[in-house]
């Protein structure tokens, strides 16, 4: 698990290069709690790209087979996590999106960015 990465992922850099070449203000990473993936500074809203395995998608998660036990527990503590960071935000004044890898296909990473601009 130590190749794992957790920033710039494949599915954050596909939105980072789109709101950067749209000339979209924001922050990748920032140091808010919660650690969001992404930060659209003018408009308070945290954004997370959530991959479908580690967040337990409802569509594309399914349980591996070996030490499901194991997996089973790490990703029910993910996802509580996700709730817990949500509200905090929420809490701090930011509208939090969370959007699942599966959603940033090349077709619809435009329809996405369209939702999170009309959110802020």
């Amino acid at each position: 698990m130590r190749r794992i990465k957790s920033k710039w992922t494949r599915p954050e850099t596909l939105v980072h290069n789109y709101l950067k070449g749209r000339k979209i203000r924001h922050k990748m990473h920032p140091n808010v709690r919660g650690n969001p993936d992404i930060l659209l500074k003018d408009t308070n809203v945290a954004i997370f790209i959530d991959g479908c395995f580690w967040h337990g998608c409802p569509i594309h998660f399914r349980m591996p087979k070996s030490n499901a036990k194991f997996w089973r527990k790490k990703i029910e503590n993910n996802v509580m996590r996700d709730v817990r960071n949500t509200e905090a935000l929420m809490d701090m004044g930011y509208k939090v999106v969370r959007i699942w890898e599966h959603q940033l296909s090349s077709a619809s990473l435009r329809g996405v960015v369209v939702r999170l601009l009309d959110i802020s």
